[in-house]
This record gives structure tokens, sequence and C-alpha cells, in this order.
């Protein structure tokens, strides 16, 4: 079953339920498919539906820190219930060592030997963790591998 179809299916199961948060959570994501699909003037796959869901999440991220900074806990906690709702629909994250596992593999494939290869390897990169590691992340284990003597 296709990702899109899956969260339509949550979304009427939780209108059932009288789930209100829920409910306005998956309604948010379907809408941020539906714009992403019209930017694309096409249907969403499954690897983009991921994208749309991984830029949702790291949205709520970025607003549980400024709510908390500003003092407003009520909001940082709306956030944290929508942020759960998004990432039981992402792969799981990976950690920050099967991330250099792949870097180290992906460096090896390429046959990079140093920074000015970083573009082929995030390139080659790209859809291997697509969705299960923030590119910050991926861009500094890359910068590091790199760097070694």
């Amino acid at each position: 079953m296709p990702l899109s179809d899956e969260i339509n299916a949550r979304l009427k199961e939780a209108m059932k339920a009288k789930d209100a948060v829920r409910v306005a959570c998956l309604r948010l994501i379907v809408a941020a498919f539906k714009n992403r699909a019209i930017e694309k003037r096409g249907e969403l796959d499954d690897a983009e539906c991921i994208k749309v869901l991984s830029t949702l999440a790291k949205q709520r991220g970025e607003s549980i820190e400024m709510f908390k900074q500003g003092g407003r806990s009520d909001l940082a906690d709306k956030e944290s219930a929508e942020l759960k709702i998004i990432q039981s629909f992402l792969p799981a994250a990976l950690s920050e060592g099967e991330i250099q596992k792949i870097v180290e593999q992906t460096i090896a494939e390429v046959g990079a030997a140093g920074p000015k290869d970083m573009g082929k390897v995030m390139k080659a990169l790209g859809p291997k963790v697509a969705g299960r590691a923030d590119g910050k992340l991926v861009s500094d284990a890359v910068k590091a591998q790199l760097l070694k003597p």
C-alpha cells in the first residue's frame, strides 16, 4: 500500500475515533502531500512522501526548541505530539555508527580521494539515507571521512 493511501486510511480511523490531535496532524500531512503533488504536477511516490514527512518532522523539531525557549510548554507539547505521529510514518532513523558505515562504503564505491569529491559522495549517499538520517549529520560524517589523512 502506498504511503499516501496508508495515511488517508489512518485519517479515516482517527476521524471515527474522534481523535482531534491525530486528525489535525494527518490532515496537515495530506495537505503537504497535495501541495507537493501540485508543485511536481504529478503523483507522489513513497520516496517523495518520505521527503515531505522528513521536512515536516524537522519543522516540528525546530518549533519545539523555539517554543521551549519562549516558555510556551503548551505549544511545545502540541508540536511533540504531532512529531510522534509524523515519525510513525518515517522509516527507522539510522544511528551514527550506521551512518559512518554507509559513508565509508559509499566513499569506497565512488573512489573519493579528498574534500573536492564531496559532491559525488553526497549524490551517491542521497538515496541510501533518504528519510532515515539528517542531512547535516551525513554531511558532517562525509567531511570527517574525506578530511582524514
